[in-house]
């Protein structure tokens, strides 16, 4: 069998040196869409380095190290590459993350959950610094057609949306280049850049990343709702539901459910609010 989940699971843990400076992180909060206006002060602390803060969401792109990579090619794992689908991603932040740095990072496939016509792939890495603990990152890697193996589904995480209407609906557009600037923080997936590849892959045109969109709905959020400081977010979840394309917008719905939690739901505007993110938290102080 392809996943051997005994094996996988008992693989010894994956450990990468990852080390990021601020042009790391302005590049990343470029390919976000931020900095427009250029000179409005709430975007100068996404891209100015005398005033930079890291949005949390650059864990997933921190030493340009790709996730999903690091879960396939795991001992007990061989998998077709074309099956592969990023399904979800969590991050716990445990401190904020520094504008320049160099952390640890080890990895290690945390569950196998059996979805019947698929497998979900659960990939745990938790970065340090000299400093201590910096975040932990749980990435969902869904294989479709190798389920039906006989084990556990896994926790159900699905969030129902409130029964009334949003706090705030914010809209967020995808500018035509963007998915071209974002793979430059380290995701080269020729899906996002390359038309004929897109094509083969049963696309029109290029994607865009789906940790771009989440990426950007964390800023729109924290921005709105969390008075731009980054450093107020703890937690921040989603499932990628759909696709949404460059030139496209965002809508992006959020609720406020009690004082440390705030559930979001983005769609794409063009498409008859087509799903992109579902199952979406965010966790802050």
């Amino acid at each position: 069998m392809p996943i051997d989940v005994a094996k996988a699971l008992a693989a010894e843990p994956a450990t990468v040196e990852l080390c990021w400076g601020h042009k790391d992180v302005q590049l990343y909060h470029l390919g976000l869409g931020a900095g427009a206006p250029a000179t409005d002060p709430g975007e100068l602390r996404y891209t100015l380095e005398s005033k930079l803060q890291v949005l949390p969401s650059f864990a997933t792109v921190a030493g340009g190290g790709m996730a999903i990579a690091g879960g396939i090619s795991t001992s007990g794992i061989d998998v077709d590459l074309a099956a592969v689908l990023h399904g979800a991603q969590a991050i716990e932040l445990h401190r904020p993350i520094p504008v320049s740095g160099a952390a640890t990072q080890t990895s290690k496939i945390a569950a196998v959950y059996d979805k019947g016509k698929a497998a979900v792939i659960v990939l745990r890495s938790a970065a340090a610094d000299a400093d201590g603990p910096l975040w932990t990152c749980d990435t969902q890697i869904f294989v479709r057609g190798e389920g039906g193996f006989g084990g556990e589904r896994g926790p159900a995480s699905r969030l129902d949306l409130p029964e009334r209407e949003p706090d705030r609906v914010l809209e967020r557009p995808i500018r035509e280049d963007q998915a071209l600037l974002y793979r430059l923080s380290g995701d080269w997936n020729p899906l996002h850049a390359d038309p004929e590849f897109a094509k083969l892959a049963g696309f029109d045109k290029p994607i865009l990343h789906g940790l771009c969109s989440y990426g950007m709905t964390l800023k729109a959020v924290v921005d709105t709702a969390l008075d731009g400081d980054v450093t107020r977010v703890r937690g921040y979840r989603t499932r990628f539901a759909g696709i949404v394309f460059p030139g496209e917008t965002l809508r992006i719905r959020a609720w406020q459910l009690d004082p440390g939690r705030i559930q979001v739901s983005v769609t794409a505007v063009e498409r008859d609010d087509a799903p992109v993110l579902a199952d979406t938290l965010i966790e802050h102080t």
